[in-house]
């Protein structure tokens, strides 16, 4: 039972990730149907929003990686360099266009969904983690890419 329960994902963070996703779903709806500056507005917000996320993702890595108490191990060094890389992939997408940017978030969101997958499989992670993170992923990718297309 114990183990069932390490497992199971705390409620709190299913519902706080499901709101997470209600900033994207907003924007991508205003960058579909509307235009001229409603649709830049909206665009230029999906950017935004999209890019402090995939900064909080990498915020998660630090994390893992100081609450494992080694002195920079290798392990140690590939998470923090990994909790790094988002935030410096996401801050040239605010200057991109937005096709663009939303390509390349949506890229690295998926990027950073390998990543956590592999940092669950390791033990770095919760084992609850991946199912979490693969349905917001893949959605936040999705609507990155709808807003940035359509």
């Amino acid at each position: 039972m114990a183990n069932e329960d390490h497992r199971k994902i705390p409620l709190p963070a299913v519902w706080l990730g499901g709101l997470g996703l209600l900033p994207f779903l907003l924007c991508s709806g205003g960058a579909i149907f509307t235009n001229g500056a409603l649709k830049a507005l909206s665009q230029s917000a999906l950017i935004g929003y999209g890019a402090v996320i995939l900064s909080f993702l990498g915020g998660i890595h630090w994390g893992l990686a100081i609450h494992e108490d080694q002195h920079a191990g290798d392990k140690t060094l590939r998470q923090l360099i990994m909790s790094v890389l988002p935030a410096l992939v996401a801050w040239p997408c605010l200057l991109l266009p937005p096709i663009a940017g939303c390509a390349v978030l949506a890229g690295a969101f998926i990027a950073m969904l390998i990543i956590d997958l592999e940092a669950s499989k390791s033990g770095a992670a919760p084992s609850w983690y991946p199912r979490l993170r693969w349905p917001l992923s893949v959605v936040a990718a999705v609507l990155l890419v709808a807003g940035g297309y359509f």
